[in-house]
């Protein structure tokens, strides 16, 4: 029986900047480019989630993201804060994180910096491969301070989808038999 984990960090590059700056914690943040004012070039690398409630994503242009953020400002809404990618600080941690995979998983293939695929095969069980993503989620929680999405499924394509669907924090199992229900409303 194949089972397939997705690994996938939650908002990876501004939850660490809310770690470690406290004053960050709780407000909108956008992590990417800088914005000057609106008038910035480049992109959003990542938003935290009450940065997406302004409509925030990541790809999008760091002067658009700006012009949400005021919007939302103007409307009463706590003001963004823009931080500048430090990459560096983000791949430690990365290292750090697929150590801590490798520690629970055989066979682990990276897919970025904060996402990977790991083969939960050797659990023999669903329910099983489920209570070892519990330890996993634990393991990175305790280790870093830091919420992982974690999917699984008989293939990769359904863990990614699943590792998406109950973010932030989310742990979502889905068997062969229910792999075409999961799929169809999608």
């Amino acid at each position: 029986m194949r089972i397939i984990g997705h690994l996938d960090m939650d908002a990876f590059f501004a939850a660490i900047e809310e770690r470690d700056h406290p004053e960050l914690r709780g407000r909108p943040l956008v992590v990417g480019a800088d914005p000057a004012g609106g008038q910035g070039r480049g992109v959003v690398s990542t938003a935290n989630y009450p940065a997406r409630v302004y409509g925030i994503h990541s790809a999008m242009p760091i002067s658009q993201a700006w012009q949400l953020a005021e919007a939302a400002r103007r409307r009463g809404r706590p003001a963004a804060a823009f931080v500048r990618v430090n990459y560096r600080r983000y791949a430690e941690v990365s290292q750090r994180i697929m150590a801590r995979l490798r520690h629970y998983a055989p066979v682990v293939e990276g897919a970025g910096i904060d996402e990977a695929y790991f083969d939960l095969s050797f659990t023999g069980s669903y329910d099983r491969a489920a209570d070892l993503a519990r330890q996993i989620k634990a393991a990175i929680l305790g280790q870093e301070r830091l919420t992982a999405s974690i999917g699984i499924g008989p293939n990769k394509m359904v863990a990614k989808i699943a590792s998406d669907f109950h973010k932030p924090n989310g742990l979502t199992l889905v068997t062969p038999e229910e792999a075409e229900d999961f799929l169809a409303p999608l």
